[in-house]
């Protein structure tokens, strides 16, 4: 008997706002909700017909604690009888949420999950978890004892991982700002052709004065950016090569994929976007820790019999400039079907909303395009990388 499938019915995201920007006063789990309700607003399916929510989320403190996927159920209209569980996998946090739903919904266990996640880095800055454990004098996770036999003499950093990648891939200043100045172009180019359109939920925000406004641009892009401007931010780091302006922008967002098999698609009626191909993850090298990608590409293609060239649109995550372009020359991919609608560096990264943001604009990329494959994957802390190959229907 064949294996069930698991197919994307709806993936959507928020306009990513600047850190302290347009989303600065909506709370992290209304934020999560108004995706959760455009999800079942656009697949047109009862809301009770839902088994699960699993939702990505880094920041597990302060507002987005106490399981940050229930308080958005309990925030939306989805009803109380819908469970909701948060995942922590780093930057790939909701990426792994939907190879979860996808799990779920092929095992036959459940019909219908929504993998989503939430980010609100004004709200809960980054770190946050670590920082008020410090406060209170518990101390750090590299502190264990085998982590500290393991890798002595290491405190494991992702500003010090993105600049050993960018060494060993012998990737100079220079051409790292001009792929930021290219991400902006082309997140510029897509906003004013309406390529977001159809992903992006329109999230109320109240004005400085009276009355509300919808948020529906990414605040992040920079219409106006050259490489003068961009060549002109100091280092990260003394003497390093990556700079704020090509590193992933913090934001506040949201976003979610509905994730059906098709014993649940017959009953709804519903029509879906794409199927998913493959999903994997693996385990790498902490200290380097964001070369990830490259090995986890090779072997997800491997396991699927495809090619790079077999691959028609691919979202590689630019958490730094230095990571795209290494995973560029290792697997000599087309470089115009990598991330055609800009990346994190104009649209920003809300690191575990980042997972189904990028899902969103992959699908609805490979749409536009009249595209077949698409291929997603990310850096992701302590030196892992999700991959997932969807098939565009």
């Amino acid at each position: 008997m064949p294996m069930p499938q698991a197919y994307i019915v709806a993936a959507l995201r928020t306009a990513g706002a600047r850190r302290k920007g347009r989303l600065a006063s909506v709370h992290p789990a209304d934020l999560a909700a108004s995706v959760l309700n455009a999800l079942v607003k656009r697949s047109d399916i009862d809301p009770a017909m839902i088994e699960d929510v699993i939702m990505g989320c880094v920041g597990q403190a302060g507002e987005q604690s106490q399981n940050i996927a229930r308080n958005a159920i309990l925030a939306s209209i989805l009803p109380e009888s819908v469970p909701g569980v948060s995942v922590d996998r780093q930057c790939g946090s909701s990426q792994q949420a939907l190879h979860f739903a996808v799990q779920a919904v092929m095992s036959g266990t459940q019909d219908i999950v929504i993998a989503a996640g939430v980010e609100h880095m004004t709200r809960v800055p980054m770190m946050t978890p670590s920082i008020l454990a410090e406060q209170a004098g518990l101390g750090s996770y590299y502190k264990a004892q085998g982590i500290k036999t393991r890798y002595p003499d290491i405190q494991f950093s992702q500003f010090t991982g993105a600049e050993m990648v960018a060494r060993k891939y012998g990737l100079t200043r220079d051409a790292m700002d001009r792929f930021a100045l290219e991400s902006h172009r082309k997140a510029a180019a897509a906003t004013k052709a309406g390529a977001f359109n159809d992903e992006i939920v329109p999230i109320p925000v109240a004005l400085l004065q009276d009355g509300e406004d919808l948020h529906t641009l990414d605040e992040g892009i920079r219409f106006d950016a050259t490489l003068e401007r961009i060549a002109s931010v100091e280092p990260i780091t003394p003497g390093g090569l990556l700079t704020a302006a090509t590193a992933s922008q913090l934001c506040d967002g949201a976003s979610g994929a509905l994730v059906m098999n098709e014993k649940a698609l017959k009953a709804s009626g519903v029509e879906p976007l794409a199927r998913i191909h493959h999903i994997s993850v693996i385990g790498h090298d902490p200290v380097i820790m964001l070369e990830g990608p490259i090995p986890a590409t090779a072997r997800a293609l491997n396991r699927c019999g495809m090619k790079i060239n077999d691959i028609d649109l691919f979202e590689v995550n630019e958490a730094f400039a230095s990571i795209p372009m290494a995973w560029l020359q290792a697997t000599e991919a087309d470089p115009v079907r990598v991330n055609p609608n800009g990346g994190s560096i104009a649209l920003g990264h809300p690191l575990g909303g980042t997972g189904t943001k990028l899902m969103a604009t992959l699908v609805h990329a490979l749409k536009a395009r009249g595209k077949r494959f698409g291929l997603q994957t990310m850096c992701e802390g302590g030196g892992l990388s999700n991959v997932t190959i969807v098939e565009r229907l």
